[in-house]
């Protein structure tokens, strides 16, 4: 009989309207990757939640090392030796990166702090595992690559042995994301056991010893990834066969829509400018992916077209309307909707109703409101038929409290919104970020369909195999600048990758044709 490191047995987790864990047994053994596969609100994160102490469950048990344990918080789970890297990340911006790792777990002497020790074994971890981060800087002047490799040197300041990655490489670049695997299997050749919460299959296979997957919070099964495929356990994981090639005709490309005349956007972080002198167009009936490592300013281009930012320099314009100037509302109201990046800071009211979330765009309309009052039952019904359109999965359906979502389900409710105004222009950050691949399927086929429409879609993506997939022109942007154009059927993932890390740029081929 196996001797397993972790052993939750039979847990059962009920929330308002859901049951999230329904009878679930995961083993984890010494020194194995372990995989947790799931659609969006399958249950993986609240299961791996009640591990590290943050739930309490209904109904179940669990043994470290065979002894059963009481995991009232994260305290409890810290002097077991468990940690967790949160998909959302739990970090205090205006701290350093030192303060932050030590937070909870300062070390004092005549109740005075004593970083000196702290400083000397943060370093040395961070050497040690390659992971190369600047104690003393901020966390809110960091990437969000960085930002992760601070939450992992978290875990190993508290000598975790146990290690639960939530979505770990949902914001990362597919450079870091070889970085993070490289790391992983440097854990477990050290006897650390580690628990993987992920939507990607591919990474499963390259990286995990065995897989549990669960769906709509039952288990359904384990397997040894040497014996499976990623076909199987995508069929395990949402019920039926996925298709992974995106089907699409030939574009037929129609008028301008969005045109982008030598745009300048200065940088919060540094002197230097974000976006440098950039020049491009979107028509009608195309998908154009600008693409890129991040940080090399898809963020500030992206705020000063949708109107987050004000640019230095340059002009943009929708539908031949100049709208450099524009509000956020005027631009809206034109035709453009945006899925942002940071689906918590951007696209969602978390304290507010999914209903109310879903007509953040729309409430002024005479749809939604009579005299400044809001049709309450106008916006419940609107809200109800994207609900079930765009399969958006919550407790209480348009009652849920956003925050109380899944992030794959909030991600699926902010599509849901910007896709149903029947937008002239989509500008599509990350679409798919942090979603199984059902729902990835499921986005794809609602990019190509406004496309389709004759509508214009700028996705920007760091997904590599959806960049060469979905989009009909690919721009590839490096510190600030647009480098390179391709024919996704025409250049591969190896050229792209050297223009995205600023190894090649072909400046004088790329035209606004």
């Amino acid at each position: 009989m196996d001797n397993f490191v972790i052993e939750m047995r039979n847990i059962t987790k009920i929330f308002p309207g859901v049951v999230a864990n329904d009878n679930i047994t995961l083993q984890l053994k010494q020194g194995e990757i372990h995989a947790l596969l799931g659609e969006n609100g399958a249950g993986k994160s609240t299961l791996m939640s009640i591990l590290f102490g943050l739930y309490q469950p209904e109904e179940g048990e669990i043994f470290k090392n065979g002894v059963k344990v009481d995991i009232k918080g994260p305290n409890d789970a810290n002097e077991l030796g468990i940690g967790m890297v949160h998909q959302h990340y739990k970090l205090v911006d205006v701290f350093s990166v030192l303060d932050n790792i030590i937070l909870g777990s300062e070390t004092t002497k005549f109740g005075f702090l004593k970083k000196k020790d702290a400083r000397a074994k943060v370093i040395e971890l961070s050497e040690k595992y390659k992971l190369h981060v600047d104690v003393d800087a901020l966390i809110e002047d960091i990437t969000i690559g960085m930002q992760q490799r601070v939450e992992i040197l978290k875990m190993l300041y508290r000598d975790n042995e146990i290690l639960i990655f939530d979505e770990p490489t949902a914001v990362l670049t597919p450079q870091e994301i070889d970085e993070l695997m490289e790391i992983m299997r440097g854990f477990t050749r050290e006897g650390k056991s580690i628990l993987f919460i992920t939507h990607k299959l591919n990474e499963i296979m390259a990286v995990a010893d065995r897989c549990t997957v669960l769906r709509k919070g039952k288990y359904m099964g384990t397997v040894n990834i040497k014996d499976t495929s990623i076909e199987e356990l995508s069929e395990m994981m949402v019920g039926r066969k996925v298709n992974f090639v995106v089907d699409k005709q030939l574009e037929k490309v129609g008028e301008t829509i969005l045109n982008i005349e030598k745009l300048t956007v200065s940088s919060k972080r540094h002197k230097n400018n974000a976006v440098k002198n950039i020049s491009f167009n979107v028509r009608g009936g195309e998908i154009v992916c600008l693409a890129g490592i991040e940080g090399n300013g898809q963020t500030e281009f992206v705020h000063a077209l949708t109107g987050l930012e004000k640019i230095s320099s340059g002009k943009i314009e929708l539908k031949g309307i100049d709208i450099t100037k524009v509000s956020i509302r005027k631009r809206s109201k034109l035709g453009m909707s945006h899925i942002p990046e940071d689906r918590h800071k951007h696209g969602l009211i978390l304290d507010f109703r999914l209903e109310q979330n879903l007509v953040l765009q729309r409430y002024w309309e005479p749809k939604f409101q009579n005299h400044g009052f809001i049709k309450e039952q106008a916006v419940r019904e609107y809200s109800d038929k994207l609900i079930r359109e765009y399969d958006v999965r919550s407790g209480k359906g348009s009652l849920t409290i956003a925050r109380s979502m899944s992030g794959g389900n909030q991600q699926k409710a902010i599509i849901a919104r910007e896709i149903d105004r029947n937008p002239d222009l989509l500008v599509a950050f990350q679409p798919t970020r942090g979603l199984d691949v059902g729902a990835i399927e499921y986005i794809h086929k609602q990019l190509v369909a406004q496309r389709d429409k004759g509508k214009g879609v700028l996705l920007i993506s760091l997904e590599l195999d959806e960049v060469m997939n979905v989009s009909d022109r690919i721009l590839v942007m490096y510190e600030g600048e647009i480098v390179g154009e391709f024919d996704p059927k025409k250049v591969t993932v190896q050229e792209l990758g050297l223009y995205m890390a600023g190894a090649k740029r072909n400046k004088e081929e790329i035209s606004n044709e």
